[in-house]
């Protein structure tokens, strides 16, 4: 009979690597926003994958990237955070792309960790790179980390690999019985999914000057006799351009975010849902450490 293996599987790479694209995948459903633009991930998240021979707890993280203000100096945190104690690193990389500085980072915070914890490289996104390059490509991150490293190469999107991976997550975690219910995928309640699948709809819709400037907050989440959720939500902007941006002419682009979001929303929990948005300026609310910590991004001295 095999032993059961359980383990936590810390992932971390630069924004927009495919962290949080993983994940969706391996459990084939959503639990993790995501977008084309960086930093869509802004909290350490469970996705937890149990199986007959083990459970895999993946911690998504947000990208590790040269902070520009308090907001980024949060997300770093986080992602650092959750290299503390776990039992697997996969450190995800871009392989359709060249290192940049920020793999540089990620690889010297590595170099620092216990070397008893075992680290898989995650070539993501071959399906983007001729056959012919993914050799050198693998070689050039591949030189950036200073110790052992068990390397494969994957395509989250397109499903390649990811057998393969889980596979070897799976022997390098320690024998032991699992951590969560069979039935669990996340760790995260619906409540705060949804906030990040109203944001991730606003990432999809708006142009390239507001994404990073937009948070979300669920104001209200009840579910109402006939079975359908009422959802009430702020979206903070840093300014009142901004603001009319996200509104659009006649309110057209809120109402496509809303429209956007509700779809996920119930797609996610299975009922219907009533999505109301508004939109409400907080000037420069990246560098506000107050409004910062009201929105659920703490910084830890």
């Amino acid at each position: 009979m095999t032993e059961f293996r359980s383990g936590f599987i810390a992932i971390v790479g630069r924004p927009n690597a495919g962290k949080s694209t993983l994940v969706n995948a391996l459990l084939g459903q959503k639990v993790a926003a995501v977008s084309p633009r960086p930093q869509t991930t802004r909290r350490r998240q469970l996705g937890i994958l149990t199986r007959a021979d083990a459970q895999l707890i993946f911690v998504d993280t947000p990208g590790i990237h040269n902070p520009r203000h308090k907001l980024g100096e949060y997300l770093n945190q986080e992602a650092e955070e959750a290299l503390d104690g776990v039992d697997v690193i996969l450190y995800m990389v871009d392989v359709s792309t060249k290192p940049t500085e920020d793999d540089t980072r990620i690889a010297s915070l590595l170099e620092d960790l216990p070397r008893r914890t075992p680290l898989v490289l995650a070539a993501n996104k071959i399906d983007l790179i001729p056959a012919e390059a993914l050799t050198p490509r693998l070689a050039a991150y591949q030189a950036l980390v200073k110790r052992e490293a068990k390397t494969i190469a994957i395509s989250a999107s397109r499903g390649d690999g990811l057998s393969e991976l889980v596979n070897l997550l799976t022997s390098l975690c320690p024998i032991r019985p699992p951590e969560y219910e069979e039935d669990q995928i996340t760790d995260l309640y619906e409540r705060e999914i949804a906030a990040d699948l109203i944001r991730e709809a606003a990432l999809l819709k708006l142009r390239d000057e507001v994404p990073h400037s937009i948070a979300v907050r669920v104001d209200e989440f009840k579910e109402r006799d006939n079975g359908m959720v009422y959802i009430a939500a702020t979206i903070f902007v840093e300014r009142d351009s901004q603001k009319g941006i996200v509104i659009g002419e006649g309110g057209k682009m809120l109402k496509a975010i809303g429209s956007a979001a509700r779809k996920e929303i119930e797609s996610m929990g299975g009922h219907k849902a009533f999505l109301e948005l508004r939109v409400k300026v907080e000037k420069d609310w990246r560098n506000n450490e107050n409004v910062l910590k009201r929105l659920g991004y703490k910084i830890k001295r």
